[in-house]
């Protein structure tokens, strides 16, 4: 025969039943006093006498200023009877502050006077070698790029020697050869140029 399952209540347990008996209804008994949060309240009372004690220190700060009266005009009369009012106290808040510092008026009309050592005059002239070539035509080639940019050089070519050599100068002073130097390879008109003494 096939048994219903969903009809079918669950059997009472002893132990629910003796709890219940135990307790009772419930009714009987008054539910446990709440507590009073102790740390909650504690900590509000902290903030708030800290407020107080903000708003107090505010407060007495703000007693203490000195109150400046309205300006009072006071007169006083002269030796001629006619009445001179006196001045109004002047509040130091009106006032332009004044500068505690004086080397800016001290500087705007100050000389300064460099003494520069003289530059040493050397003997010694220079010569800025742009390149060294087998043939006459690649020197000279060189020596139009170099003419492009407004230079003057020369194709020197020693007796007993294949070389053809691309140099400038004399110079009379190795820092106008090497503006000179930085100028060409800016240009891009020449590789690379060595600056060397000048025997001439």
């Amino acid at each position: 025969m096939a048994k219903d399952y969903v009809r079918r209540t669950k059997p009472k347990s002893k132990t629910t039943t003796r709890a219940k008996k135990s307790t009772g209804s419930g009714r009987g008994r008054a539910p446990a006093p709440r507590r009073l949060p102790i740390l909650p309240v504690l900590l509000l009372v902290m903030v708030a006498s800290a407020l107080g004690y903000l708003i107090h220190i505010i407060k007495g700060a703000a007693d203490q200023r000195p109150v400046t009266p309205a300006a009072v005009v006071s007169t006083q009369k002269t030796a001629s009877g006619a009445a001179k009012p006196n001045p109004a106290p002047v509040n130091p808040i009106d006032q332009k502050p004044v500068e505690k510092w004086t080397y800016i008026q001290q500087l705007e009309n100050k000389e300064v006077v460099v003494k520069l050592p003289e530059a040493q005059q050397s003997t010694q002239r220079y010569l800025l070698q742009c390149g060294s070539f087998k043939s006459a035509g690649q020197a000279e080639q060189v020596k139009a790029k170099i003419a492009f940019q407004g230079l003057s050089s020369q194709v020197r070519h020693s007796s007993g020697s294949v070389w053809y050599r691309v140099v400038l100068g004399p110079y009379d002073s190795q820092r106008v050869a090497e503006q000179d130097k930085h100028k060409l390879i800016k240009a891009r008109a020449v590789g690379d140029c060595a600056i060397a003494n000048w025997q001439g």
